[in-house]
């Protein structure tokens, strides 16, 4: 690597994460499994296909608008299992805690973890807690792992074309903007919100056309312009994004507008990205439609052979530009 040291921008989900993977974790674990490197593992159980994910969570504050670490810790891992066309059924929780830390703040997060899991139909099975002196860490990291059995209905091919239409449902740096407000202590005059929710009873509504969607991916840490990135890295195909079609709320742009960001590059956790054969593609934006969590669906680009392994963005004034994983570290600790 570049770099001998560990920097906050090696956890943005962007160039530099990529770089701590593929360079320094994977020739240690590399494996079929694992080759991949989507946002679980398919593996087979007897005749059956399951998927396995796990996750992390450190966010800062650990309670903001829209929801707490509990909420976003199985939201996040039922996500990860949903996008890859798996019915999430199991999670594991563990929980390291600082010295000092309010119990009352403790029930209050697992209390956000229990009613989201009710919502999304999955049971927290097994888990683990650890303690460690005062300092040595900030209030509550929790780490999940899930699993879920992997619906026959979507595809596995999980390969992209030219003329594939891209679909999001509904606004996006909902998230990343509200974590940077709340910790900043800004005073908005507006109701900006996590999006943070469970997203596989959504998927699910739309496992009807599963053979038409060829990749389904959450936009987390990095946000859209990374997790494009991701599907087109290495590809002989490109994406051409609309910037008059995003979906964003007028006060996520403003905010962003004053500190200088892209709502395309902040964090979403409630957001699933689909590619979608172009024919099948208007019937699947009025399938996501009918979900309160799609109600704000839209096609937001296409996939292209004009520029294979990039991302471009075609902005309200008809220029182009590139848009390239995230560089460097927007806002740590958001997830």
């Amino acid at each position: 690597m570049k770099n001998d040291k560990i920097l906050l921008s090696h956890g943005s989900g962007g160039k530099l994460t990529h770089e701590l993977i593929e360079e320094v974790f994977l020739p240690y674990f590399h494996n079929p499994l694992l080759e991949p490197l989507d946002d679980g593992a398919v593996f087979r159980a007897g005749e059956e296909r399951w998927v396995m994910t796990t996750d992390s969570y450190v966010v800062d504050p650990i309670f903001f608008p829209g929801g707490d670490i509990g909420t976003l810790a199985v939201s996040g891992t039922v996500n990860d299992l949903s996008v890859m066309g798996a019915i999430p059924r199991y999670l594991s929780v563990g929980m390291i805690l600082e010295e000092g830390f309010p119990v009352a703040d403790l029930q209050q997060i697992l209390e956000s973890m229990r009613r989201t899991a009710d919502k999304a139909n999955v049971q927290i099975i097994t888990g683990d807690t650890k303690v460690v002196p005062r300092g040595a860490m900030d209030k509550i990291f929790i780490n999940t792992a899930g699993v879920g059995e992997l619906n026959p209905a979507f595809s596995s091919e999980r390969k992209i074309y030219p003329g594939d239409q891209i679909i999001i449902n509904g606004t996006i740096g909902d998230h990343g903007t509200t974590i940077m407000a709340h910790r900043e202590g800004l005073e908005l005059h507006s109701d900006i919100r996590s999006d943070c929710a469970p997203l596989n009873e959504l998927i699910a509504s739309v496992a009807d056309f599963g053979h038409s969607i060829r990749i389904m991916r959450d936009p987390t840490r990095g946000g859209v312009a990374t997790t494009l990135n991701e599907i087109v890295k290495g590809s002989q195909a490109g994406i051409l994004l609309w910037e008059d079609k995003l979906p964003v709320r007028s006060e996520v742009q403003g905010l962003c507008e004053i500190l200088g960001l892209d709502p395309l590059y902040l964090a979403n956790e409630g957001k699933v990205l689909l590619v979608v054969e172009k024919e099948v593609a208007p019937r699947v934006l009025a399938q996501l439609r009918k979900h309160p969590l799609g109600a704000d669906a839209a096609i937001i680009g296409e996939v292209t052979d004009a520029h294979p392994g990039k991302v471009v963005l075609t902005t309200e004034f008809g220029s182009k530009r590139i848009l390239d994983m995230l560089t460097g570290e927007q806002l740590p600790r958001i997830c």
